[in-house]
């Protein structure tokens, strides 16, 4: 990974538990689409945080959930409000977009996993790719879906792609599932043999759907998650 400088451009709140950050970098850097940076907050202290852009902008997005005070996220944020600048290290990761495959593709976010997917999708949008792509994004409920429309505008205009919101609990004008997000998930697909499957969350959620994604016959070649590093 490379050291590089960022200008901060802003740091703005989704909702009062997840925060949007821009950043510019001093130097171009290449990275793929779904591989994540670190935020250097001091000479051993790496935070990873997932790269919300597609590799072909010129600023950094960031999803930075961080709903407790003094949380190890919210001390990166209160760091980005009060400075003008911050180092970073990238690329990282292996979970990227396999660009080049034709498998249809399973995309699943958990929460703020949904900005590592964001980066996926407006690849394969600008890559003018129409392979089959399913979106699952679970939350606990609507408002924590921070960014729907944007996946929802990604339903209405892209005929290869289909959105689907899941939420464990619903208001009667919900426009969605009302589900544990896995079990949405089992209902759907009884086989994903074929499927590319990318997926990013919380680690005891992805821990478990790797469990679910087995039973319905999951080639774990194509499984893709960099939690999966993490846990066992």
């Amino acid at each position: 990974m490379n050291t590089i400088r960022c200008k901060i451009n802003q740091v703005a709140e989704f909702n009062e538990a997840v925060y949007q950050v821009t950043l510019t970098p001093e130097q171009h850097f290449d990275f793929k689409a779904g591989q994540y940076l670190c935020v250097v907050m001091g000479e051993k202290d790496k935070r990873p945080f997932s790269i919300a852009s597609a590799p072909t902008n010129t600023t950094i997005e960031l999803h930075i959930g961080a709903a407790v005070s003094e949380s190890y996220p919210m001390q990166v944020v209160e760091r980005l409000k009060s400075q003008d600048y911050i180092d970073i290290e990238a690329p990282a990761g292996d979970a990227y977009l396999r660009h080049e495959s034709e498998r249809p593709r399973l995309l699943v976010a958990g929460g703020t996993g949904f900005s590592y997917i964001k980066s996926i999708v407006e690849d394969q949008i600008q890559r003018e790719q129409t392979i089959p792509t399913t979106l699952y994004w679970g939350c606990r409920n609507e408002d924590a879906m921070y960014y729907q429309e944007i996946a929802r505008q990604w339903h209405q205009e892209q005929d290869w792609l289909t959105f689907v919101p899941v939420v464990e609990h619903a208001t009667e004008t919900w426009d969605g599932k009302t589900a544990n997000l896995l079990e949405q998930i089992k209902i759907d697909f009884n086989d994903l043999t074929d499927f590319d499957i990318y997926i990013a969350g919380r680690f005891d959620m992805v821990g478990a759907a790797r469990e679910v994604f087995r039973e319905v016959g999951v080639d774990e070649a194509h499984l893709y998650g960099d939690a999966f590093a993490f846990i066992k």
